[in-house]
């Protein structure tokens, strides 16, 4: 359950508790709405809590991380090319 979902909770319960009027037969809607409304306080703490505990996991950095990275040319390559000689008398290719 996120921070939202939590104040969502805990106003649609002090909704139900406090503004409505409606009488049902085997339910209270006063009972129903303070239920809501520990459900999204717990939530919502459970929601904080986590962010803290997000935050704190995270430790500071003490120096710059410097990388040496080492660029070297690469080898050459020799190609050697050879060369066919053609004689007149053969048909061209």
């Amino acid at each position: 359950m996120t921070i939202a979902g939590g104040i969502i909770l805990i106003m649609l319960g002090a909704i139900l508790t406090w503004a409505v009027e409606f009488d049902l037969a085997g339910l209270d809607i006063n009972v129903v709405g303070v239920i809501l409304m520990l459900g999204g306080l717990a939530g919502l703490l459970f929601g904080i809590y986590r962010i803290a505990v997000t935050r704190r996991a995270v430790g500071p950095i003490d120096e710059p991380v410097h990388r040496h990275e080492i660029y070297e040319e690469p080898e050459t390559r020799r190609t050697t090319v050879y060369e066919e000689r053609r004689h007149y008398d053969e048909p061209p290719l």
